[in-house]
Parts: C-alpha cells; sequence; structure tokens
C-alpha cells in the first residue's frame, strides 16, 4: 500500500482545523485545544520518557491562576499573563521534578501526586483565588494591545496558533538526539547510564518541559473559558489527563489528541447522544447516559485497556503497517 506522508496529514488536519469555527461552536473548540496540548505535554513525560505522573494537575491549574491574577488584578496583557504562567509551571516543575526523579516507579508517581496535593491546599487557602468559588471574570483583553480577544473567532485562531507552536515544539523534541535519549531511558535505564548519560538531568529536563506545556495549556484555558476553578489542580484532573493519553495511543504523536477529543466529546455530548439512541430504538435507559458521564467514560477506558492495548491512534497505526 502507498505510503502517506505525515506532512501530508498534518497539513490536512491544519486546513481542517482553520475551517472547524465555521462550523462548531469556537469555545469548545478551544477547549478541546487546550486539553489536547495538555494530554500531548503529559504524552511527552510518560509516553516518551516513561515516567508516570499523578500531579500534572498542578501544572495546568497552577499556571491558569497565575495568568488570572496577572490579567485580572496586575493588569498584564494576554501574552504577558500568559507567560507567567507557563514561567510558573516551569519552575514549578523544577522543583517537584528535582525531588520526584530521585525515584522511580510507583514512588514517583506518589511524590508528584502528593506534592500536587498541596499545592491544591495552597490555592484553595490563597486569597485571590476565590477559594472553592473560583476564580471568575478573566476578561481575555487585547493581543499585544492591538488584537481585541473577546471575539471567540479571533480568539480561536489565537489559540491554534499557540497549540500549533507547541506541538511543533513537541514534534521537534522527539525526533531531535534529546529525544532519541530519552527513548532509551524508556527502553533501558540501565543501559543508557552504561552509555554514559547523565539520565537525572535528561528526565528533569523533560520533566520542566512537559510542566511548562502543561502550563501554557493551562494559561490559554483560564483566558478562554473567563475563570479558573479548583477543579484543574484536583487530582482528579490528573487521572483525566492519563486517561485521554491511554485511549488516544501512549507514545504516539497524535494519541493525545484524539484521546482529549474522545473524552470531551463524551463529557459534552453524550447527553446529546443518549436522547437520539433512546429516539431511534425506544428504549428510555438512554436517556441517562448524560447524567453517567463517569460511568461510561469508565467502560471506555476498560475496553481501551483490555481490546486497544496501544490505544486508538496506536491500534490504527498497527493494523496500517500490517496492511503494507
Amino acid at each position: 500500500m502507498p505510503r502517506i506522508s505525515p506532512q501530508l496529514g498534518y497539513t490536512v488536519l491544519l486546513l481542517l482545523a482553520l475551517a472547524a469555527p465555521f462550523v462548531e461552536y469556537p469555545v469548545f473548540l478551544m477547549e478541546l485545544l487546550c486539553f489536547a496540548l495538555f494530554a500531548c505535554a503529559f504524552n511527552l513525560l510518560i509516553g516518551y520518557t516513561g515516567l508516570l505522573s499523578f500531579g500534572h494537575a498542578a501544572f495546568l491549574g497552577g499556571a491558569g491562576y497565575i495568568t488570572g491574577y496577572a490579567v485580572q488584578t496586575l493588569g498584564l496583557t494576554p501574552e504577558l499573563g500568559i507567560l507567567a504562567g507557563t514561567g510558573f509551571a516551569a519552575l514549578l516543575g523544577l522543583l517537584v521534578g528535582a525531588l520526584a526523579i530521585r525515584r522511580q516507579g510507583i514512588y514517583f508517581s506518589m511524590i508528584t501526586l502528593a506534592l500536587a496535593q498541596m499545592m491544591y491546599f495552597i490555592w484553595l487557602r490563597v486569597p485571590f483565588t476565590g477559594g472553592e468559588d473560583g476564580m471568575q471574570g478573566v476578561a481575555r483583553g487585547r493581543l499585544f494591545g492591538l488584537v481585541d480577544l473577546a471575539n471567540d473567532r479571533v480568539m480561536y485562531f489565537v489559540v491554534l496558533a499557540i497549540f500549533v507552536a507547541a506541538f511543533a515544539l513537541i514534534h521537534r523534541v522527539i525526533h531531535s538526539p534529546f529525544g532519541q535519549v530519552l527513548k532509551a531511558i524508556k527502553e533501558n535505564e540501565p543501559r543508557a547510564i552504561s552509555l554514559g548519560y547523565d539520565v537525572d538531568r535528561f528526565k528533569l529536563l523533560a520533566f520542566v518541559l512537559s510542566a511548562a506545556l502543561a502550563g501554557l495549556a493551562g494559561s490559554t484555558k483560564v483566558l478562554v473559558m473567563h475563570l479558573e476553578t479548583l477543579t484543574d489542580v484536583h487530582w482528579t484532573m490528573s487521572g483525566l489527563v492519563v486517561l485521554m493519553t491511554l485511549v488516544g495511543g501512549l507514545g504516539t504523536v497524535l494519541g493525545p489528541m484524539v484521546g482529549a477529543a474522545i473524552v470531551l466529546l463524551l463529557e459534552h455530548q453524550l447527553g446529546e447522544i443518549g436522547n437520539a439512541l433512546a429516539a431511534l430504538t425506544r428504549v428510555e435507559w438512554f436517556r441517562s447516559l448524560g447524567e453517567n458521564v463517569g460511568i461510561v467514560t469508565g467502560l471506555i477506558f476498560i475496553v481501551c485497556v483490555l481490546l486497544l492495548r496501544k490505544g486508538v491512534v496506536g491500534e490504527i497505526a498497527a493494523a496500517w503497517q500490517r496492511r503494507r
């Protein structure tokens, strides 16, 4: 079978993304792009370095709070607010990573979870976050003082540009010598050490980069949604990004994007899907699907673990290779 160029595939996806806001609600699309970037950042750490973090919500939500405070209280422009949030996430990633990489396996994961929960309670108590009510009414402002981001379509193209730039960076890192060392550490860390690589330094760099990109997603999301809540810093958000990555395809370039799309579509459209199935089959039980998103998501996760071990994108890629 003919080989499809990756560049052609990326070009088609970009064209579809450019046309999407004229077909679909832009705010939902922007939320999807933010979570897709979050999942791609997480995949860089677990899919290519082999480090399972249960605390990535701290970077997503923490950057969102800092960006919201910078824009709402300090009066900074949106680009400076995003830089402030991303920088905070990178610094926090440096601190958390420096402690966590001293351990491996489940111990690494538990350290990231514990530190993230510490940050959760800090954000709960800090006055400017609004506590359980959240930080509300965050204005988008004007980009570079020129472009008014109040218009949803204008904001969408800004978010799309941010996502494309971040995705290009991740793609370049994966296919660079640095990325090859990360893959070697994941496959066989003792062998990487025997070859003379300082694996702790490489893992820390990967952790900081992943945290910064997750913070970029959180900083963008707070401007899109006009608010930041404790949901984004809770441990359940860390579990959600794990689900997105595994469903889409661990260690694949497009897998996290697909996984994020599947999970968000279920959260937003499951009620309508249930009503349509009830009308089609005359089974009223389907109408309750919208109230049981967690159960349906859990079932999909179980199916992916048992039947789609490589995730949706991974299985499609494997099937394509077999056919070739």
